[in-house]
């Protein structure tokens, strides 16, 4: 090595060595939508004085439905989570995307900053995170491995669903939910374990679902919001202007994730119904794309208003004395949409 080369190492070890070290726990993977969004953030913040060190859930072997008690106990510094999944250890958190209410990125966008503080207030105080970062994948629609023609023939079937929400619209339409995690839904179409499942357009073609199905029903349910989370110790023990440049670089990426779920989920659906396939990710498939009526829209809605929310109250008030009240005054306003009386 030469003296100049070995000179410009040293500085970079130095470099390196000064950096303020973040140990970052990621779900996207490299065929993901997300994953460059995720990457170019990671190199920003490297850029400004930080060094990540990045891991996947999938590499290490750790559950997905786990990753907020990951960030809880702070095993790493940034986590992110499918927020339906990690709902499981408090109800609270899964209104911010229930079944039915907000079903296109606008009013979900609407739904989630009205969530935000109650949200965030629910997460510092149970499990000593917080979300700097909240974004969807992207309309949840349903894919089957056999002829559909609508919401009324999944009754009967066997249909994946991963929130409790979704497993009350199911069995409202008459089908068994089976709660599945993203890894575990290709081998059980696959191998008939379930018959449909749901998830965004680019989720399930970079995942393959098609491989193992033949229908999409693109009714959105819901918009599979996921957060970026910090645990509050690492965060707040930050000096002041570096979590303030934190905070910029994950206000890009929570930006840069919303324009990812509104234009690449179109791309992905038209790659999977045989329709012109763009956008480099992408495998080209010729699923039966089954058109929406206004009737399964309104069953919908329906079944929302009328069960899934005063449901989900129910679970939440166990645990959180005025739940249905904190909801009602930020999403129910913003919506218009309010939690019946018992």
């Amino acid at each position: 090595m030469s003296l100049l080369a070995a000179c410009a190492a040293v500085g970079l070890t130095a470099q390196h060595a000064d950096a303020q070290s973040i140990s970052w726990l990621s779900q996207s993977q490299q065929l993901s939508a997300q994953y460059p969004s995720e990457i170019a953030a990671i190199e920003a913040i490297n850029g400004d004085g930080f060094s990540v060190q990045r891991q996947e859930f999938q590499i290490l072997g750790i559950n997905l439905a786990d990753a907020l008690r990951t960030a809880s106990q702070g095993s790493f510094n940034v986590v992110s989570a499918q927020i339906g999944s990690v709902a499981k250890d408090d109800a609270f958190l899964e209104g911010i995307d229930l079944i039915g209410v907000a079903t296109d990125l606008p009013a979900l966008q609407t739904a989630v900053n009205a969530y935000r503080e109650a949200f965030n207030a629910r997460l510092s105080e149970r499990f000593g995170v917080k979300a700097v970062a909240i974004w969807p994948f992207g309309p949840q629609v349903f894919f089957c491995n056999e002829e559909i023609g609508g919401l009324a023939d999944l009754e009967g079937k066997k249909v994946r669903s991963f929130t409790a929400s979704m497993s009350k619209l199911l069995t409202e339409l008459g089908a068994s939910p089976v709660t599945l995690s993203f890894p575990e839904v290709y081998p059980a179409l696959e191998r008939g374990v379930a018959s449909c499942g749901v998830t965004s357009p680019t989720s399930a073609n970079t995942g393959k679902w098609p491989e193992v199905t033949t229908h999409v029903l693109p009714i959105s349910v819901s918009g599979s919001v996921q957060a970026h989370l910090v645990n509050l110790d690492w965060w707040n023990g930050l000096p002041e202007d570096q979590r303030t440049k934190l905070e910029t670089h994950f206000a890009k990426l929570e930006s840069d994730l919303w324009s990812v779920a509104g234009t690449t989920n179109t791309d992905a659906l038209d790659c999977t119904v045989g329709k012109e396939c763009v956008g480099g990710i992408y495998t080209p498939y010729k699923l039966t794309l089954v058109d929406v009526s206004d009737a399964d829209l309104s069953r919908v809605k329906t079944i929302s208003t009328q069960s899934i929310l005063r449901e989900w109250a129910d679970r939440c008030e166990a645990t959180y004395e005025g739940c249905a009240a904190a909801w009602n005054d930020s999403i129910g306003k913003a919506l218009n949409v309010s939690i019946p009386a018992n």
